[in-house]
């Protein structure tokens, strides 16, 4: 007879998508999914799932199998659920997404209140979606609506990011305060090309390009003196050092405050992001995101 934790395995994996969203889960072992599903085609003769770098998909046999077993498997499992006796509860894992930023302003301090475990990944929003399409990640924090066309992704606007032009505290500001105030703009634009920059790969250098060509209408025609890893990298060598940088405005918020970094320009045309929860509809751990969510709706308030 069939092991019916074959069974159990086969639909995680089919509903899942991946064979670690499956083994998450069912709480148990990857390698033990896996070895369930090996069993399982060598049983039936069939190839089950095609399997890709990111997602396992069903093949025809599985869907067909799939439809002939699960109501049994969803009845046992309440069978389960009702006469199983435990004596701990497990704790879900929740997979999240965004850039270090976000989660160092916003979420690393509430770490040691949360009562589930937690996995964050930090990557380029386009792939953190794709990550969340696949079924490797619960929530990803966007600026970013990549997936339209995917009616499995949802997104829920949740606060607005403007994109200022900040400098270091010790950082001499009177002519740029002056062409400023005199709405000078040639010679604001002529001034701060031949400052010290900071900027970092992926979406700061767009942040910095978007601000330049917003305010100046032209592409800027030169590059930062400093590419650094990322924003946090900018803000902490600009707290020490002169110098310029084009940030969003709730990551500089505290240094602003401190008088570390000085908010130096909104610009003309503010340039407003909205950031996303994104989440896949029909998505499993509701309480847990909603309690990160929750985080971030109250941390954002005070900003």
């Amino acid at each position: 007879m069939v092991n019916l934790e074959w069974y159990r395995s086969f639909i995680a994996i089919y509903k899942m998508g991946t064979l670690t969203k499956a083994a998450e889960s069912l709480y148990t072992s990857q390698p033990g999914i896996s070895l369930h599903l090996n069993a399982l085609e060598s049983y039936t003769g069939k190839k089950l799932f095609e399997r890709t770098s990111r997602r396992m998909i069903p093949t025809e046999h599985a869907r067909q199998l799939y439809n002939h077993t699960i109501d049994a498997i969803e009845h046992l499992g309440k069978a389960e659920l009702h006469f199983k006796k435990t004596s701990k509860k497990i704790k879900p894992s929740v997979n999240i997404g965004m850039c270090t930023e976000i989660f160092q302003t916003i979420l690393e301090t509430e770490i040691p209140e949360i009562s589930f475990n937690l996995v964050a990944k930090f990557g380029d929003h386009s792939n953190l979606i794709k990550d969340l399409e696949d079924g490797i990640l619960d929530l990803v924090i966007t600026p970013k609506i990549t997936s339209k066309n995917n009616p499995l992704v949802e997104y829920q606007a949740f606060t607005k990011e403007k994109i200022i032009l900040v400098a270091g505290g010790p950082t001499d500001l009177t002519k740029v305060k002056e062409f400023i105030q005199r709405s000078d703009l040639k010679k604001l634009e002529s001034f701060l090309k031949q400052q010290t920059w900071y900027s970092a790969t992926n979406d700061e250098m767009e942040h910095f390009s978007r601000f330049w060509f917003e305010n100046f209408k032209k592409r800027p025609d030169f590059k930062p003196n400093y590419i650094l890893p990322n924003m946090g990298s900018i803000i902490r060598s600009l707290e020490k050092n002169s110098g310029f940088a084009v940030i969003p405005d709730f990551l500089v918020e505290k240094s602003i405050q401190e008088k570390k970094i000085v908010h130096v320009w909104s610009g003309t045309n503010h340039i407003i992001n909205i950031l996303h929860f994104a989440t896949k509809k029909n998505f499993q751990f509701k309480s847990e995101i909603d309690s990160i969510k929750e985080i971030f709706l109250k941390k954002m308030s005070r900003i």
